[in-house]
């Protein structure tokens, strides 16, 4: 039997690495050549009982520690993670197929996530609140929460990781992490970074398993004081009914977006086109911020369509440190089924095929870069969010129109316009439903707030805002002498 090339990784619970109690592992499949690459210890409801608890108990030490001791494990761990680079974007590349490139931005994001919220956390500190009538002093208190769980989305593994862990960790909070069954082997691997450096017992739990053994019992449970993911609409209303029944949670949820690209007829248009085809293939497309209707004047609707299809035309499309790609494959067999009934609908609903279209043949869950034109902004599969390297490129006359297409939607994440006119740019900040408006460009980093509105979720990732998630705000009054 050929050897996995990353073997077999163990739950981290309690401090300590394990096997399932049950003996059951999962295999962790690599999607550019469907060969299997790891296993991984797969949790039962024993085990997830044992994180819950050892979780509280990790909350009650960790949550009392000196701050500056504290600080110091953080950074630890930060540097254990860096000393680890190589080998944890390695883990990245063969459980979502990334390019080597595209794992860089996971292994930054958790090593900034660790270090900003150290710097962030001790600029906390209580708030004196203004007492009318003179006969009190006031104070705002912030203190750790409590035990978090985190679900996490597979397209960005260390990097939604360290969105939750960086919070968590500084406020003084104890977390369960529950990667996506697709990406899990790097999640596992900082468990066992966690066991190298002797991390306080059950302030971290990272564990992965069915829904009825670890998902819903980790959702029931009254240890919790609150439960984030990043993830799906559907999901998050899931885990919302699950958790609800038995104790009061808070909730972050960063749900799935729709995000509209606005092209305006006076817009940069080279810069348009790069950055919407860059968006596209950047993790092939398995972005939630991607740009998933490409709104497009119709005076510039043709030099748009074909500057995007010549660029998904000059993709590189593999896997491999060495070779250079600049797009790997899809996550599983089920992401590639998805686009394609994506793919072929919008063109049974009248949208012209420009470039791609199809799956990849031979092994892996390949998809081409695909640009599609539709003729009117009618069709249905404009509300589908594709989570896929396909543009949908739609014509419109009007900033008014175009600001009704874009709006007609549940989601409300990201969106994107172009225009070298700052009143037009003005307008759509103003009247943009969305968490995120992005002018001319794109920007994300760990202290700038990423969340969304209506079905894309509730609270903030990132930015000193997430804190608030983990942190509760105590009023303390104290009646002055009379």
């Amino acid at each position: 039997m050929k050897a996995l090339k990353f073997g077999h990784k163990k739950l981290y619970i309690n401090g300590e690495l394990t096997d399932s109690s049950n003996g059951k592992t999962y295999e962790v499949i690599c999607p550019a050549d469907e060969e299997p690459t790891a296993t991984i210890a797969w949790a039962s409801k024993e085990d997830t009982k044992w994180a819950l608890e050892s979780a509280q108990k990790g909350f009650e030490t960790w949550s009392v520690m000196p701050l500056d001791t504290r600080l110091e494990w953080i950074d630890k761990l930060r540097n254990k993670i860096i000393e680890n680079s190589d080998l944890l974007r390695e883990s990245i590349m063969y459980e979502m197929g990334k390019t080597w490139e595209g794992s860089e931005e996971d292994l930054t994001s958790i090593v900034n996530s660790l270090k900003y919220y150290s710097e962030e956390i001790q600029l906390r500190k209580d708030l004196p609140i203004e007492d009318k009538e003179g006969s009190h002093e006031h104070r705002m208190v912030f203190q750790p929460l409590g035990v978090a769980v985190a679900f996490l989305a597979y397209n960005f593994p260390l990097l939604n990781l360290g969105f939750k862990l960086g919070p968590a960790l500084a406020s003084g909070s104890s977390i369960i992490l529950k990667p996506s069954e697709f990406s899990p082997l790097s999640a596992y691997i900082i468990g066992e970074l966690c066991a190298e450096i002797n991390f306080p017992a059950g302030v971290i739990n990272i564990l992965c398993g069915d829904v009825q053994d670890v998902g819903i019992p980790l959702c029931e449970s009254k240890i919790p004081r609150l439960i984030t993911m990043i993830g799906s609409t559907e999901t998050a209303q899931k885990l919302i009914v699950q958790s609800a029944g038995t104790s009061i949670k808070r909730y972050s949820m960063e749900c799935g977006g729709n995000a509209p690209f606005i092209v305006m007829g006076d817009a940069n248009l080279n810069a348009a086109i790069e950055l919407g085809a860059a968006l596209k293939i950047g993790n092939t497309g398995q972005i939630c911020v991607a740009p998933n209707r490409f709104f497009v004047h119709e005076s510039i609707i043709d030099e748009f369509t074909a500057g995007i299809a010549k660029i998904f035309e000059n993709a590189k499309i593999g896997f491999g440190r060495e070779n250079g790609p600049n797009m790997g494959p899809l996550a599983n067999k089920a992401s590639v089924k998805k686009v394609q009934k994506i793919v072929d609908e919008a063109i049974r609903q009248g949208g012209e095929l420009i470039y791609g279209g199809s799956a990849l043949q031979g092994k892996g869950y390949y998809f081409q870069p695909t640009a599609i034109r539709l003729k009117d902004n009618n069709a249905e599969i404009l509300q589908h969010e594709i989570f896929g390297p396909v543009a949908i490129i739609v014509p419109f006359k009007t900033k008014e129109e175009v600001i009704d297409l874009a709006n007609n939607t549940d989601a409300g994440l990201a969106s994107y316009v172009f225009s070298e006119n700052e009143d037009t740019l003005n307008y759509f900040a103003d009247k943009l439903e969305f968490g995120e408006v992005q002018l001319n460009g794109v920007k994300y980093d760990i202290y700038l707030p990423h969340g969304g509105v209506k079905n894309s979720g509730i609270g903030v990732d990132c930015s000193t805002y997430a804190l608030d998630d983990y942190l509760i705000k105590k009023r303390v009054s104290l009646a002055l002498d009379k």
